[in-house]
Formats: C-alpha cells, structure tokens, sequence
C-alpha cells in the first residue's frame, strides 16, 4: 500500500501552465507524483487519510487527471459512477441492477462503490474517490443522512440523485414514498380497521422516514390514533423480533411494514403465535418484491418500479453528459401502486383482537 511518501518538487513560479498539473497536486498534498496517480487509477491501493488529501488536493487546484485528456479525444469515457448503500436491502440491489442494465444498452459501464455507512462524511468520501477517476457522471442512490448542505460534490460533475430533498440542487428521480404509504394505510382502514400499526424502517434511512411521516398523517387525517412504531433494520429479523410483540397485543389487527421482507418476519411471527393472516390480523408491505407473490398468504404491498428508476437515472444522466443540458431542478416522481392480494380482510367481529 502506498505511504504517501513525497520525493514532488514545488511547481515552477516562472513556468506558464494551461492548467494545475499532477506535480502542482503533488506538492500541495506533500506526496509523490506517483501517488497522485495511483489515487487516479488505483484508489484502494493507497493509505485512506493519503487518498483523501490527493482529493483535497485535486479539488483545491481543480485538477483533473490524465485521463481526462483521453474523454475529451473520444468524448467519452463511457463509464458512470454508483453510490449505493446497504447493498444487502432488495430495493438497493434491485435499483443498482436497473441502472447497470439501463447503462448497457446505453453502451456504458459502471464503476460502482457500496458505502459503509449513510453517513455524510463516507458518502463524500465515495464520491472523491470515484469523481478523480474516469467516470462521465455520478448516480446516488439514496444520499440517506447526507443532505443538499453536507454533500460536497465536485463542480461540473454531471450527478443524479435518487433522492427527492436534493430537487433544486441536483437532479432527482424519487419514488412517490408518501401515496403509496396513503394507499396502503388508507386500504385498511377502508376494511374496517380502527387503526394501523406500523413496523419502520431505520432512522437513517429516508424512505423509511417518509414512509413513517405519510403513515401517521393518514392516521390523524382520519381522525384514528396512531400507535407507537415500532423500528426495524429492513430484514426479516427485525420483523420476527418486533411482530413477536405485536402478535401478544390484542389491539392489533393491521400492520402496515416498510418493506416486504420485515413483512416476512411478521408473517413467522404470527403464525407461532397462533395467529392467522388476515383472519386474525392483516399485513401490508411496501417493494412487491418477487417474494411477495409467493408468501402465504400472498402479501398486499406496495409496487415499486425498480426498472423504471433505474432507466430514468440513467437517461437523466446522459442528458447533461450528452448533451450539457442544466437539469438542477429537474425532478421526476415515479408512481407507485398498491397490488392487493390475499393478507388483507376486514376484521372479524368475534374475534378477540377487534
């Protein structure tokens, strides 16, 4: 791994320049030429606090590397830049394969970085590392706690942002997070639910918070109370472990979940404890992934277009690469679709739990 070690000589004062060179960088950040372009080229061979002061560097003189020379000869470099987090969550995956899949009939590749955490700081950090190489443009999907004022994104860099609070900054392509959670919650409560219990998504995560908003709005908008959320992690786990608790109150008839595989878990969670869906209690679930279909019973949820997402991020990319088009307020809301199936029914007038 690279030291960082310096042997660059300060820049020339009496040297006429077009623009800062990689010896310019070199100096300002205290490392050798070589280690500037192997932060270029090979980011993950260099110490992480090295790397990061080469960035600083770059974007203090507005470097831009060799390869830049390259784009503009052939106009291209036919690679977008992904930053996704949390990989492991169906919605993540699904969305990053729509934009691979999108960018290949396109004739792109993607160079694709899974941050640790949804944190600010590794978000930027992602985005310095993939914004010094050879990339036409930049997708993010979803910035989570990083927001318009925190996201240091490098100028001129075209970027789409799968995010709805980044309209006015950066373009956005965002799923209609509060109607179909409205949908949801409203088709219970048209079953004859009194209420809707609501098992969330994490705190940093902000679809899950926007799903957590709309849910208690409808709820007040209906003048129905809205019981304590109980927070999950997006897995299954998390949901047997919570729906554990919502099987033993006999308040609870109607569980709206943040997505379809904590759904999953509540389904467990249930049906050990005697409980049948949706005789006993009904269950709603946000994704429709293709699981979905195949519980039983097969769960009502909420249908994401994934493959649209993905399309649309790549298309709105390609716009400002292509053809240098401002699209800072761009922002397209995908529509979303309530698919009911069998966890859903009004509830029994005999039952205990009503």
């Amino acid at each position: 791994m690279d030291d960082g070690a310096s042997t660059a000589a300060p820049p020339s004062p009496g040297k006429s320049r077009s623009g800062p060179s990689m010896a310019d960088v070199a100096a300002l950040a205290g490392v050798s030429s070589q280690t500037v372009s192997r932060v270029s080229t090979d980011p993950d061979k260099v110490r992480p606090e090295t790397r990061r002061r080469v960035q600083a560097a770059m974007t203090e003189l507005g470097y831009s590397p060799n390869t830049a020379a390259r784009a503009l000869r052939y106009g291209s470099f036919e690679t977008i830049g992904l930053i996704a987090h949390r990989l492991a969550r169906t919605g993540e995956s699904r969305t990053v394969e729509a934009v691979v899949e999108a960018a290949r009939r396109h004739g792109y590749t993607v160079s694709l970085i899974d941050v640790r955490s949804p944190s600010s700081t590794d978000v930027d950090e992602a985005v310095a590392r993939l914004s010094h190489q050879a990339i036409d443009g930049l997708i993010i999907i979803r910035a989570e706690t990083a927001t318009p004022a925190t996201l240091a994104l490098p100028p001129r860099l075209p970027v789409v942002v799968s995010d709805s609070r980044f309209v006015g900054h950066h373009p956005a392509i965002a799923t209609d997070q509060t109607d179909g959670t409205r949908q949801a919650v409203s088709h219970l409560l048209e079953l004859g639910h009194r209420t809707v219990h609501h098992l969330a998504g994490p705190e940093d995560s902000a679809p899950a918070e926007q799903r957590l908003t709309a849910w208690h709005d409808c709820l007040v908008t209906a003048g129905r109370e809205a019981p304590t959320p109980r927070r999950g992690d997006w897995s299954a786990g998390s949901g047997y472990e919570l729906g554990r608790s919502l099987a033993e109150d006999p308040e609870v008839t109607a569980v709206f979940c943040a997505n379809d595989e904590m759904a999953a878990g509540l389904y467990r969670a249930l049906r050990e404890a005697g409980l049948r869906v949706p005789e006993d209690v009904s269950v709603v679930g946000f994704d429709d992934i293709p699981l979905a279909e195949h519980l039983w019973p097969p769960l009502t949820t909420v249908a994401q277009d994934f493959h649209l997402i993905g399309q649309l991020l790549v298309d709105l990319l390609l716009e400002q690469v292509r053809d240098r088009k401002d699209l800072a307020d761009h922002r397209t809301l995908v529509p979303v679709e309530l698919v009911v199936r069998s966890s859903t029914a009004p509830p029994r007038p005999s039952s205990p739990r009503t």
